[in-house]
């Protein structure tokens, strides 16, 4: 079904979403060299990661509700 392929793949870019924006805060206390100071906006971070966590719960639920419509679909045929 091509429900579940979409949420299936909003699911994978939701994820690399919450890994970059981790990745991003936990270098905040670490500046990298040459840099004179932190260049990390925690603020927009946090932003980030709710972001991508509600774009996690919203693919999840299609996953979901995909997968219900499969098993009425089956049970209508059976």
């Amino acid at each position: 079904m091509e429900i579940l392929a979409a949420a299936l793949q909003g699911l994978d870019s939701a994820q690399t979403q919450l890994d970059q924006a981790a990745t991003r805060i936990a270098q905040a206390g670490n500046p990298a060299e040459g840099s004179s100071g932190d260049t990390v906006d925690l603020a927009a971070e946090i932003v980030n990661l709710a972001a991508a966590k509600i774009d996690y719960q919203a693919n999840l639920k299609a996953l979901q509700t995909g997968d219900e419509m499969a098993k009425h679909t089956l049970d209508i045929l059976a």
